[in-house]
């Protein structure tokens, strides 16, 4: 059996769950999946319709927000009662953290971000290293393979189904909720599209100029239905918030359109949107690195480029 780590936000399933589900299920005919605090049974009808038989849904009154060392020990209570063969989650920030800490409670290793895996003795999986530069193959010494799924490496496919719910209450020690989400603000500026969801994303970088340059990306990210992005140097500087950052250290994505304005491509950042199904770069330095993963290129000032986009775009909608 296989257990899949559904995430969430107080319901709202993440995506990449869903491909680690799909991932799941080239494994094993036999998928349970789940899913941390009470608000998770929200999710019951999507990851059924994606293969899994069974949600577990892990309750504790101090499992009200992320909290990645009360998820591990919820993981760890259920592993030791169904006794998988796996335990997978998407290989996001979050995903990672959360099996980190079942497999340091387990004293087992882990398998970070793989993009292929072979259940046996020893296990086998090949894995991104380097910002996904790299794949290495490896063998797991372990009866558990705990293993997280690479970003955007296998799609989504929904099969239909419907999974049973099933709760069961998580026996908490007082460090599991020592971190945890105590309160939010909102800090996305963009159009209400999150990054990971978004068909369209116009990200800046240095070359915007500061944060009252985003102001032009902003526009034409709302009249293309989609969000603003940045990468790390925009949210070192304090011009955007972490949320935007794409990237290795920030949200890996896979839009259709990926605008890529005054970026000068650093490897850290290619790892989050080299996905993009088509990849556009506007820069002024024809040497910049992001040019050589670049679909189209236009080799310009971007405060002079975005506006005449703009302006084409709602020339083209009357």
């Amino acid at each position: 059996m296989i257990l899949v780590l559904i995430d969430h936000d107080r319901g709202e399933l993440d995506p990449l769950s869903l491909r680690a589900l799909t991932s799941a299920r080239a494994l094993s005919s036999d998928v349970h999946a789940v899913v941390i605090g009470k608000d998770g049974a929200k999710v019951a009808t999507e990851v059924g319709e994606y293969g899994a038989q069974v949600l577990h849904v892990a309750v504790n009154s101090d499992l009200t927000d992320y909290a990645p060392m009360a998820s591990g020990r919820a993981l760890l209570q259920l592993v030791n009662e169904l006794k998988p063969e796996v335990v997978l989650a998407a290989g996001g920030p979050r995903g990672n953290e959360q099996l980190a800490h079942l497999a340091a409670f387990m004293d087992l290793p882990m398998a970070a971000e793989c993009t292929t895996i072979k259940i046996g003795n020893p296990h086998e999986v090949t894995r991104a290293r380097w910002a996904a530069n790299i794949f290495e193959d490896a063998l797991v010494h372990s009866d558990l393979l705990i293993a997280s799924v690479l970003a955007f490496s296998v799609e989504p496919l929904q099969v239909g189904g419907s999974a049973e719910v099933k709760e069961f209450e998580v026996k908490l020690e007082p460090a599991d909720t020592l971190v945890k989400v105590i309160g939010r603000a909102s800090e996305s500026k963009g159009g209400g599209v999150s990054l990971t969801d978004a068909k369209v994303i116009v990200s800046g970088g240095r070359g915007v100029g500061g944060p009252e340059g985003f102001g032009i990306l902003e526009e034409l990210a709302g009249l293309l239905e989609g969000t603003v992005g940045c990468s790390r140097v925009v949210t070192s500087s304090g011009w955007r918030p972490h949320a935007e950052q794409v990237g290795q250290t920030g949200t890996k994505v896979a839009p259709d359109l990926y605008l890529a304005c005054g970026i000068s491509g650093a490897m850290q950042h290619i790892a989050g949107c080299k996905n993009s199904k088509t990849i556009v770069v506007i820069n002024t330095d024809p040497e910049a690195p992001i040019l050589a993963y670049a679909d189209y290129a236009i080799i310009g000032d971007l405060h002079k480029v975005i506006p005449a986009l703009t302006a084409a775009v709602k020339a083209a909608r009357g």
